[in-house]
């Protein structure tokens, strides 16, 4: 078999058609490109999502449906033959106006999972018609019928032998003769149920997509030219970065990196497959490959801000020179379902934050079925509106007075929680977001702008 290229576009490069041209230029230009991973276009998931979150008032409902309508038929209006991708998603929005009204009753992580679905459904419908209109042979798949997950929904877990399987017999045959157009971010659960793999899971659906068909290279396109120090829209002068380990990216996107889903790496490096990343609106710029050896290796390599974080501290007396506290305490989490970031302990107390990994976007919340059990055992308290700045580099604790170097140029900032030490390649720290991005734009120009 010929070896595949897969090619994944986020919301900005399917945002009209403007963008979906430039994207299919890009395609056109790597003839190994014959699977494609789409977003929906930018903004819909967001009126998706409010629409899945319960909208009372009739009127903001009509407004929310008629603007998914307008960015849809914007495409459409400009394709020669939009027959067959009207009726689709006429059909599409249809469904979207019952699911909201359903949603407007009783909100679940089910029916948004639904109803998040339906921008992928509709970007993919009109990606394949422009394709095809430019002379490629381009069909549209519905990648619900081999990304197979859980029933966890909002954050399904991938099956990755069915989907390895699954995608042999019915995606790989296929990319073989057409450009496949698929869709990022959602999958089915065992009884045919819509899933999705958590807010942002489009790369990592596409890099589970490239490890089942044994892709030979993953592209992510997006709208800026590759991996910068730091998010240029905090630090103007952050730079890019040309290439970076796997190790290193794992890290960036871990953190709140916006250009990588957290997961997205593991897949390409379970099969080490070199991912690029790049802006489809300007290819010739170049972007950044992420690949397992590289030549640099810098003490800093960038910083990363990932904000809705919430904190719970537990205290308690009877942890000192006690075991078995902190096993109970995971035990509770586990029953409940919560994955846990960082943590750090003292005597007799323990201070965690709670992983994000909902489809909704809002900062994860303790249960309160759990937050009663912890309080059987100890004194629960729980911090919002903080903000995560991790320090990614390379061997950090050999490197003696960089501490000094990060710390003092940060002494004029209250930091809530410290982390070091699990990894050689990070040093991340939670303070209030109301100062995250001046701590930010501090840090970056002492390490990276002198």
């Amino acid at each position: 078999m010929n070896p595949i290229n897969v090619a994944k576009f986020g919301g900005t490069s399917v945002a009209n058609f403007e963008a979906m041209s430039r994207s299919a230029h890009v395609i056109e230009q790597n003839q190994k490109t014959h699977l494609v991973v789409i977003s929906a276009c930018s903004g819909v998931t967001n009126l998706l999502v409010e629409l899945a979150n319960g909208v009372q008032d009739s009127q903001r409902k009509k407004d929310i449906f008629e603007e998914l309508k307008s960015i849809h038929f914007s495409v459409l209006d400009q394709l020669s033959d939009p027959i067959y991708p009207e009726q689709a998603i006429l059909e599409i929005l249809e469904d979207i106006k019952k699911a909201a009204d359903s949603a407007s009753f009783q909100s679940s992580d089910k029916l948004t999972d639904h109803l998040v679905a339906c921008g992928e459904l509709m970007s993919t419908h009109l990606f394949t018609q422009l394709l095809i209109e430019r002379g490629n042979s381009a069909v549209r798949f519905d990648i619900r019928t081999v990304l197979r997950t859980d029933t966890q929904f909002g954050k399904g877990e991938p099956q990755l032998e069915e989907i390895s399987q699954l995608a042999q017999a019915k995606l790989a045959p296929l990319c073989q003769k057409h450009i496949v157009v698929t869709q990022g971010f959602i999958g089915s659960d065992s009884e045919g149920n819509t899933t999705t793999l958590g807010r942002g899971g489009s790369d990592y659906s596409a890099a589970l997509i490239a490890e089942s068909v044994n892709a030979c290279g993953l592209e992510i396109w997006t709208d800026v030219p590759g991996i910068y120090t730091t998010d240029p829209r905090i630090a103007p002068a952050a730079s890019p970065i040309p290439e970076i380990s796997f190790s290193e990216a794992s890290e960036m996107a871990n953190y709140g990196a916006k250009i990588l889903h957290p997961s997205t790496l593991l897949p390409a490096l379970r099969h080490q497959i070199p991912v690029f990343v790049g802006s489809s609106k300007e290819p010739e710029k170049g972007g950044t490959w992420i690949k397992q050896k590289v030549d640099s290796s810098p003490l800093f390599r960038a910083l990363t801000l990932r904000c809705n974080q919430t904190m719970v501290t537990l205290h308690s007396p009877n942890m000192f020179h006690a075991y078995g506290f902190l096993a109970e305490v995971f035990k509770i989490l586990a029953k409940y379902q919560i994955s846990v970031d960082l943590i750090t302990t003292s005597e007799v107390s323990v201070a965690l934050t709670l992983d994000q990994t909902n489809t909704n976007g809002k900062a994860p919340e303790l249960p309160f079925e759990a937050q009663q059990e912890l309080e059987k055992l100890c004194t629960v308290e729980i911090e919002n509106n903080l903000c995560l700045i991790a320090l990614i580099g390379n061997q950090m604790s050999d490197s003696k007075g960089y501490a000094k170097q990060v710390f003092g140029a940060l002494e004029d900032f209250n930091l809530r929680m410290i982390c070091y030490g699990a990894s050689q390649h990070n040093l991340c720290f939670l303070l209030h977001e109301s100062e995250s991005k001046r701590a930010v734009q501090v840090l970056h120009k002492e390490l990276f702008e002198k």
